[in-house]
């Protein structure tokens, strides 16, 4: 049993099994008051291996300590290289939403499957456990292609949106369609123009006392760079940059992490700033400035492909050799405070909820 977090370190299930959830989100249900944790089920993932991943993986708590694995939500498809979700293909950071029209789960997952397109698939389901099924198995969201994303639903509207990367030059936020299947025409533009690896991507949306934030990191692959957090008040108004999320974060690496999920506790006002920490067993930080340098030279003359997409199937067949040894990633949970209404992460290498309410 744990009764505390300790960023960083190896995080057992209720078996004794290393979670494996990751480009993660964590939600909570008032009526079964249950966290539901889902990711990217990376179990038999190894560097140099060609399995990115093994499908969704759902988890279950009552105290965000302690989970239960409920097992592979959303399976993958090892026998068809056609379908997207063929463990070679780049499967990440799936997120869904409940749709109140319809009464139905909507998952949408990015998929990059060894062509220069990066596309959405989107499933439907009656429970948040499935089982799944496709509804869009290639979506370009408005014609782009799409990376790293989060799907928000807005109470007082009653509306949809999806907020993502066009990789890699622009973050768009759109408004989704009335069963949250795809992009409908409305649309915003934020952050345009940065170059790799300043522009944005893994954007992490939340709210608190009506405002809105958005934390959003460098594209860097899985090396950490900075957090930023913007505040915006309206979906597709104006995002006001707020700078560093990361207090005290010397090297800039947001804690060897990547943000991709923020909880508020109920019934509280403490919010939990969740993350990836890719590369546990790396020494991030003396390789920060150099890093950063490499990664500005490899997008020196990049130059972003803003063609509208509209092949129905991208899939290559190809197979995705994976870079990093993703199995052993670790996860870092870490209590927001807050500077008035700007949300500042601070670093606690063991913390209790009942420290912060």
């Amino acid at each position: 049993m744990y009764t505390s977090f300790k960023p960083g370190q190896l995080w057992l299930d209720t078996e004794g099994k290393p979670i494996q959830a990751h480009g993660f989100s964590v939600k909570y249900d008032p009526h079964t008051r249950l966290y539901y944790w889902y990711g990217e089920n990376k179990e038999y993932t190894k560097a140099g291996g060609t399995v990115w991943h093994w499908g969704v993986r759902l988890y279950t708590s009552r105290d965000l300590y302690n989970w239960e694995d409920k097992g592979v939500i959303i399976p993958p498809a090892p026998d068809d290289l056609s379908d997207p979700l063929h463990p070679t293909y780049c499967m990440d950071r799936p997120h869904i939403l409940y749709c109140p029209k319809t009464g139905k789960y909507v998952a949408w997952l990015k998929i990059m499957a060894g062509t220069v397109s990066q596309f959405m698939s989107v499933l439907v389901a009656d429970r948040l456990d499935g089982p799944y099924t496709y509804v869009r198995r290639v979506h370009f969201p408005l014609g782009m292609d799409s990376g790293d994303f989060d799907l928000v639903y807005d109470e007082e509207t009653g509306k949809g949106y999806i907020i993502f990367e066009r990789p890699h030059f622009e973050l768009i936020c759109a408004t989704l369609t009335e069963d949250f299947t795809a992009a409908a025409e409305e649309y915003s533009t934020h952050f345009s123009g940065p170059h790799p690896p300043y522009t944005r991507e893994a954007p992490t949306f939340f709210t608190r006392g009506g405002k809105k934030y958005l934390l959003t990191s460098g594209t860097t692959g899985y090396f950490p760079n900075t957090t930023l957090v913007c505040s915006f008040d309206e979906f597709h108004g104006t995002y006001t940059d707020l700078g560093d999320a990361c207090e005290g974060d010397t090297y800039h690496v947001s804690f060897n992490a990547q943000f991709t999920s923020v909880i508020r506790v109920p019934d509280t006002d403490l919010y939990i700033a969740c993350a990836d920490r890719w590369l546990p067993f790396e020494n991030v930080e003396e390789k920060a400035e150099a890093t950063i340098r490499e990664y500005e030279q490899i997008f020196r003359d990049y130059v972003p492909d803003t063609t509208p997409r509209t092949d129905p199937n991208p899939l290559s067949g190809r197979l995705t050799v994976c870079g990093s040894n993703t199995v052993e990633s670790r996860y870092v949970w870490l209590p927001i405070r807050w500077d008035g209404d700007r949300p500042v992460i601070t670093w606690h290498a063991e913390w209790r909820i009942e420290d912060f309410v």
